[in-house]
C-alpha cells in the first residue's frame, strides 16, 4: 500500500511539475515518518523550479548543496548555520509527530508530519504568492496563502505569526528567489538533447522507443504508421529523473514483424533543446536488441523513483500542490496549537 501511495503522488509530481515559462517558484519540504523502514526519518529539501539545491536528512545530519551555484554564492559559514538549524527542525518535527499520535489516539503503524512552504514569482506581471501547509498523514491540519497583486494583498487561512509568516512569504522568500534565479540561470535554462534508441527484447516483443538524458523535462514522444500518427496499441511510459538531473522517458508500441514489412513505422521525439525533431525508422538496422532489456528498463525505473524519493522528496510537493490546485483541503484542526511553533516555514533551516 506505501508503495502504491508513493508512486500515484509521483505520478501526481509529474503532472502538476510543468509551470509556465514566466513563474519562478521557491519551495521547501521537511517530512517527518514513523514506521517507515529504509528511509531517514526526517528530510529537508529546497528547491528553485523544481530543482533541488539544499538537502538534510536524519542519517547524515548536515545540510549539503545539490547545485554547484548554491556552494559558489554563498558565505563560508552558511552550511553550518543552516545545519544547525535543520537540527532542531528535526527535533521539533519528531516531537509533534509523537504529539500528532497521541492527540489521535495512534500507538502504532505510518504516520508523517509534512510541511511545504514557499513561494512563486511571475516575472512578466510582478505577481508574488505564498503559502505554508501543514499535512499530517496526508491531510490538512493548518494552512496559509498570501498573495500580492500590484499593491493589493489577500490573505487567507490563520496562523500564528501571521505579519511574520506574510513578510518573509511574500517578501523575503520572493527576495531570495530572484536571487536564487539569477545564480542558477545557467542550470535553470539549460537545455540538454535527448538520446533516442529503438529497443526490443526479442522480435515478439513490443518495440520501445527509448529517450533519455534531457533537460527540461517537458517532451513528445509520439509513433506514426505511413506517416500518420499511431495511438493504438502505444504505451507512453512516465517521464523519470536520471541521477544526473536530466530526465528520461519511453513509449511502447506493439507491431507484428509482419505489419513493420508492409508498413512505415516510425518515433519522432520532440524537445525544445532540438532543432529539428529526432525520427527514427522501425527497421532491423535501427532496433537495439538485448534479452535482458525488461530487466535493465526495471533497474532504471527503480533508480530514478529513488532519486526522486530520497534526494528531493518532491512527491511530498507533488501531493500539497495537487490538493492545491484542485481546491481539495478535507481536515482541518480547531487546536492550531498542536504544532510546534517552532518548525513553522519562516525559521526553515533551508533558506
Amino acid at each position: 500500500m506505501v508503495k502504491m501511495e508513493w508512486k500515484l503522488v509521483l505520478l501526481i509530481l509529474y503532472h502538476v511539475s510543468c509551470t509556465f515559462a514566466a513563474i519562478n517558484t521557491m519551495q521547501f519540504v521537511c517530512t517527518a515518518t514513523s514506521g517507515v523502514p529504509d528511509i531517514p526519518e526526517f528530510v529537508c529539501v529546497g528547491m528553485v523550479d523544481g530543482n533541488p539545491f539544499s538537502y538534510y536528512d536524519s542519517n547524515i545530519r548536515r545540510m549539503i548543496p545539490k547545485q554547484e551555484w548554491k556552494s559558489n554564492e554563498v558565505d563560508p559559514h552558511y552550511f553550518e548555520r543552516s545545519t544547525h538549524h535543520c537540527y532542531k527542525e528535526e527535533q521539533s518535527f519528531k516531537n509533534n509527530i509523537t504529539l500528532a499520535m497521541k492527540q489521535f489516539n495512534q500507538t502504532g503503524g505510518i504516520h508523517t508530519l509534512q510541511n511545504m512552504f514557499g513561494c512563486e514569482w511571475d516575472d512578466e506581471t510582478g505577481s508574488t504568492e505564498g503559502y505554508d501547509w501543514y499535512g499530517y498523514d496526508g491531510e490538512d491540519v493548518q494552512a496559509y496563502y498570501v498573495k500580492k497583486i500590484g499593491a493589493q494583498w489577500t490573505a487567507t487561512g490563520s496562523s500564528a505569526q501571521t505579519d511574520f509568516k506574510k513578510n518573509f512569504l511574500v517578501e523575503q522568500c520572493i527576495g531570495l528567489l530572484k536571487n536564487y534565479v539569477l545564480h542558477a540561470k545557467s542550470t535553470l535554462k539549460r537545455k540538454v538533447p535527448p538520446e533516442v534508441a529503438l529497443l526490443q527484447k526479442d522480435p515478439s516483443s513490443p518495440v520501445t522507443c527509448h529517450a533519455t538524458g534531457f533537460y527540461p523535462r517537458g517532451i513528445s514522444v509520439s509513433w506514426q504508421r505511413d506517416g500518420e500518427d499511431l495511438h493504438e496499441d502505444v504505451e507512453l511510459g512516465e517521464t523519470l529523473p536520471n541521477i544526473d538531473g536530466t530526465f528520461q522517458i519511453r513509449s511502447s508500441l506493439r507491431v507484428s514483424p509482419e505489419d513493420m514489412k508492409i508498413h512505415k513505422y516510425t518515433c519522432t521525439v520532440q524537445h525544445s533543446s532540438l532543432h529539428q525533431d529526432v525520427v527514427k525508422g522501425l527497421n532491423e538496422e535501427e532496433i537495439k536488441r538485448n534479452p535482458d532489456f525488461d530487466n535493465l528498463h526495471h533497474i532504471t525505473i527503480v533508480i530514478g523513483v529513488v532519486t526522486a524519493l530520497l534526494l528531493s522528496v518532491t512527491a511530498v510537493i507533488g501531493f500539497f500542490v495537487w490538493k492545491r490546485k484542485s481546491g481539495y483541503s478535507k481536515a482541518t484542526t480547531s487546536d492550531q496549537g498542536s504544532l510546534d511553533s517552532q518548525s513553522s516555514g519562516g525559521d526553515s533551516c533551508l533558506e
